[in-house]
């Protein structure tokens, strides 16, 4: 079994990976005329058409692009929109600081996908039987937890105990009945075909509360010293920690523990498929390594140190994954329409990195106010999925054109596969 796992995060230490520099006049000298970059302002690179940026989204990238600690440029995906705390699809490269809101709170969330053994042709007639058998095995939703954990859990939640600097639960006190649970709003498990009927487990999933509870944390710490320190921001989330500091320090360790935290979770419960896929295809446990082909993990909310155009720097990819030359990686898209298996370029320009999926183009409250249930069954045609009217603000229409958006990353990615889903899986 092949495992490919993004650096991302620090798997299995609290150590950063670094990529070497790049040559970025040579790249620049090789890029032809019909490449999809452009240039909002000169310190900010997108792959998409910049007037097809939300105006709010674009004052945003403006807004950062200005801090003077952001180094060389932001680079912006081909699946940008306004978020929360900074826009998501962006790509901020610093030196000597760190914007927590920019992370976001969503610490390590990413996706992990399997490719298995299977062929359309092995699966059973009744995918709604599979469907809530996986159910059963992974608590959905906003605050579920489990009631018991595996074996498997219990060793991933050792793993963590050891690499930690301080007592999580004083933070979460739920944090360990956590791993192994999806969450709610896009996080989703789904059953897809790639382009030979081969049989594919796309997850996406990341920190739980745990990541929320830490982010808020230094989140407020890094605008109360904001506000002692009398520095004014054009808007307030692009609070700083400057490194060297003991808030820097603290933030940092917890950072790069939520982020094992939750490429821990995505395994723990992409386990739970391949054993529900063992019972469901051979009535009995145990075949789960004979199944899986290949795995990949990566994140696409996440800091870590990396070099680029000669220099060590901290990078937040928010709403990104890292491309490096040949690394896989997941770009989803919305439920009822298609993922992508891709590998990277390695475009300097976008700091080797990639559009981590569709993008939201109706915000949760809006897509409620358009669609309905029938939209949303109508959407999903065949496609087993659970009925629920919580779900139609995650209905497809609700989200970007993922197919444009990969036509938008030709300079990012090459697409290895184009995954059909038949099984969607979502927590209220």
């Amino acid at each position: 079994m092949k495992r490919e796992r993004s650096p991302a995060g620090s798997f299995g230490s609290n150590s950063s990976y670094c990529v070497e520099p790049v040559n970025e006049q040579a790249y620049l000298g090789s890029l032809s005329c019909e490449n999809a970059m452009y240039n909002l302002t000169e310190n900010i690179v997108t792959f998409l058409p910049p007037e097809s940026i939300e105006p709010e989204a674009r004052q945003q990238l403006i807004n950062i692009s200005e801090m003077p600690f952001v180094f060389h440029h932001v680079a912006v995906m081909p699946d940008c929109h306004l978020g929360k705390d900074a826009t998501v699809g962006s790509v901020i490269t610093t030196k000597g600081a760190i914007i927590p809101a920019a992370v976001g709170v969503d610490v390590g969330c990413g996706m992990v996908a399997v490719k298995t053994k299977f062929l359309a042709k092995d699966l059973p007639d009744n995918l709604d039987k599979l469907r809530t058998g996986i159910e059963r095995r992974i608590p959905l939703g906003a605050g579920a937890g489990n009631k018991k954990l595996t074996d498997t859990a219990i060793e991933r939640v050792s793993e963590l105990k050891a690499i930690a600097t301080q007592d999580y639960e004083k933070i979460d006190k739920h944090w360990i009945t956590a791993l192994g649970s999806l969450g709610s709003g896009n996080h989703f498990i789904e059953i897809c075909l790639d382009e030979n009927d081969q049989v594919w487990v796309a997850l996406h999933s990341g920190s739980r509360g745990i990541g929320n509870r830490l982010a808020t944390k230094h989140i407020r710490i890094a605008q109360k010293l904001m506000e002692e320190e009398s520095i004014v921001l054009n808007d307030r989330d692009l609070a700083y920690l400057t490194e060297a500091t003991p808030e820097f320090d603290a933030y940092i360790r917890d950072l790069l523990w939520a982020q094992d935290f939750a490429r821990l979770n995505r395994e723990e419960m992409m386990d739970r498929v391949m054993t529900e896929l063992s019972y469901t295809l051979y009535g009995e446990d145990g075949h789960q390594s004979e199944i899986e082909i290949e795995r990949i993990n990566c994140h696409h909310n996440f800091t870590q140190q990396e070099h680029h155009f000669g220099k060590k720097v901290w990078i937040t990819r928010k709403g990104a994954i890292q491309m490096k030359k040949g690394q896989k990686g997941i770009i989803p898209g919305s439920m009822g329409t298609q993922s992508y298996i891709v590998s990277g370029l390695e475009n300097p320009l976008s700091f080797n990195s990639a559009p981590h999926g569709a993008g939201r183009r109706f915000s949760r409250s809006e897509a409620k106010r358009r669609f309905t249930m029938n939209d949303l069954e109508a959407a999903m045609g065949d496609i087993s999925f659970r009925h629920s009217k919580s779900l139609i603000d995650e209905i497809p229409m609700a989200y970007k054109d993922i197919d444009e958006v990969i036509e938008n990353s030709k300079e990012l990615v090459m697409v290895d596969h184009k995954l059909k889903q038949i099984v969607n899986i979502k927590g209220d």
